[in-house]
C-alpha cells in the first residue's frame, strides 16, 4: 500500500490502527479516497494481527462532508460499467465484512457518503457538542447511493429512517443518540479519551473472537451487497435528470466543496435551489 493521501495512518500496536480524514477543504469522498481505503483493508486483512482500526477527521468541522459530486468521469464510468458495482457502494460492503472490528469516533460534520460510511462500520461514537450526521440527498432531488434506505430501519426504526431521508435534515449529537444512530455520544473533551480506552480494550482480546462475532453479528444484520448497488444506480439514475442538475449547479456556484456557510448549514441551503419545471425554470 502506498502512502494515502486522503487520510493518515497511525498503527498505534500491530492489533489497533487510526485512520485520520485529512481531505481538504471539506474532507469530501472521492474515487482516490475509496481505492486508498480499499486497500487499507487488504493490507489490514493480510497482517493477520489487525483487530480493531478507529476512524476519525483531523477537521473539527468535517468529519466527512459528503461524495465528490464535481468528478464528471464518475458518471462516464458509471454509464460505461452499468453491471458493475460503485467502487464506493463495494467498499461499503467491504467494510460491514471486513473481519475485524471498526470504530468511528465523530466529531464534525458526516453527511452523505461521509454518513453512509460511518454506517458501515460496527460502532458510532460521537461529540455531543460537535457530531453531525445527514442525509441531504433528497434536496439534490437523489436517493442515498451508499445504503442509508436499507440500512436504517434495523438501527432507528421504520419512521425516524424516513424521518431522515425524507427531511434531509442534519442531526445533532443528542438526537443521533436518542434514535439510535450512534452508540454513545459524549462531551467533546471526553471523547478523544474514551474511544481511545475502548479501542485498547477490544484490541487486547483474541483476534479469532472479534472475528466470530464479526461473523455471526452480520448473519443478523449484514444487507445483500445487491442492495447497495440497485442504491448507488438509483443515484446516479438521478444525477441525469434536470432536477438534481439544476439544483447541483447552483449549489456548486454558491460554495458547494468550498469552507463555505453553505457546507455548515447545507440542507438549509438545498431548500434555496428547487426545481419548478416550467417556462421560467432556470
Amino acid at each position: 500500500m502506498d502512502s494515502p493521501t486522503r487520510f493518515t495512518l497511525t498503527e498505534h500496536s500491530p492489533a489497533l490502527w487510526r485512520v485520520t480524514f485529512n481531505n481538504p477543504p471539506v474532507n469530501v469522498v472521492d474515487s482516490t479516497m475509496t481505492t486508498e481505503l480499499d486497500s487499507l483493508l487488504t493490507r489490514a486483512e493480510e497482517s493477520g494481527t489487525v483487530a480493531v482500526i478507529v476512524f476519525d477527521s483531523a477537521d473539527p468541522e468535517f468529519f466527512l462532508a459528503h461524495y465528490d459530486l464535481s468528478d464528471g468521469d464518475e458518471l462516464k464510468w458509471v454509464l460505461a460499467h452499468r453491471d458493475e458495482i460503485h467502487p464506493w457502494s463495494a467498499l461499503l460492503a467491504r467494510l460491514t465484512s471486513v473481519p475485524l472490528a471498526t470504530i468511528s469516533s465523530i466529531r464534525g460534520r458526516a453527511r452523505g457518503a461521509g454518513s453512509e460510511l460511518l454506517l458501515a462500520t460496527d460502532i458510532r461514537f460521537g461529540s455531543r457538542e460537535k457530531a453531525v450526521v445527514g442525509q441531504f440527498e433528497i434536496g439534490m432531488s437523489a436517493i442515498p447511493g451508499g445504503g442509508p434506505a436499507t440500512v436504517l430501519p434495523s438501527l432507528m426504526g421504520r419512521g425516524r429512517t424516513f424521518e431522515m431521508l425524507y427531511g434531509g435534515l442534519d442531526f445533532d449529537g443528542e438526537l443521533a443518540e436518542r434514535y439510535g444512530y450512534v452508540n454513545r455520544v459524549f462531551p467533546d473533551d471526553e471523547l478523544d479519551g474514551f474511544v481511545a480506552d475502548f479501542a485498547a480494550r477490544v484490541a487486547s482480546f483474541d483476534l479469532q473472537t472479534i472475528k466470530d462475532i464479526k461473523r455471526f453479528v452480520n448473519v443478523a444484520t449484514q444487507r445483500p451487497v445487491k442492495e447497495y448497488k440497485d442504491q448507488m444506480d438509483a443515484f446516479w439514475a438521478a444525477t441525469t435528470r434536470p432536477a438534481q442538475q439544476h439544483v447541483a449547479r447552483h449549489l456548486f456556484e454558491a460554495g458547494l466543496q468550498q469552507r463555505s456557510d453553505l457546507e455548515r448549514d447545507l440542507p438549509q441551503w438545498v431548500t434555496r435551489f428547487q426545481y419548478r419545471p416550467g417556462p421560467d425554470a432556470q
